[in-house]
């Protein structure tokens, strides 16, 4: 009796070490894309599935389209894009002024400061170039966050939501610090 009772513990646990290993390997990380611009110049991730437009209509200075990427993952929404403005569009003008004027926009007309906090709001740098961040919430947490970089006369932005739990922020986090550039500046 002892010897069948041992075997059978023994078969008992070579069938069941797969699911206790599995049981101990952590779940998979979440699959994020990383996008390359189509000159080389930048790179970022996203969470999948990404869908590239592009914008035709050309606004005052521009002298490329708008093109951009969004995602839309876990309820929340990525969208990075950039434009190319005329050769001396941003050269001749103080690019930390322009980053906060193009980073900011209408925020305040959209986001009206007696209803949501203003959490970051401030002039910023990637890679020695000029950028603004600006992160607003609402009452109960949820974050609208957005960084404006101009490289050269290049224009880049990322606009990424929130909601107020550590998942969602380390996500827009991961996508805000993902950028990076091909160009820096000495």
């Amino acid at each position: 009796m002892t010897k069948f009772l041992t075997r059978r513990l023994a078969v008992l646990t070579l069938f069941a070490a797969p699911f206790a290993a599995r049981a101990q390997t952590p779940p998979p990380v979440e699959q994020w894309q990383t996008v390359v611009g189509p000159d080389l110049r930048f790179r970022f991730e996203m969470p999948p599935p990404v869908e590239k437009t592009v914008a035709g209509e050309k606004e005052k200075g521009h002298a490329s389209e708008r093109i951009a990427w969004a995602s839309k993952h876990d309820g929340e929404m990525f969208d990075f894009d950039f434009v190319d403005y005329q050769a001396g569009w941003f050269s001749d003008k103080d690019t930390k002024v322009m980053a906060r004027d193009l980073g900011r926009g209408e925020a305040e007309k959209a986001f009206p400061r007696d209803k949501f906090k203003y959490i970051l709001d401030e002039p910023i740098t990637l890679q020695g170039w000029d950028g603004y961040a600006l992160d607003i919430a609402d009452a109960e947490g949820a974050a609208v966050m957005m960084r404006t970089y101009i490289v050269k006369d290049r224009l880049y932005r990322l606009l990424v939501t929130a909601k107020a739990d550590d998942k969602a922020r380390a996500g827009a986090k991961r996508f805000l610090d993902s950028l990076r550039l091909a160009d820096t500046r000495q």
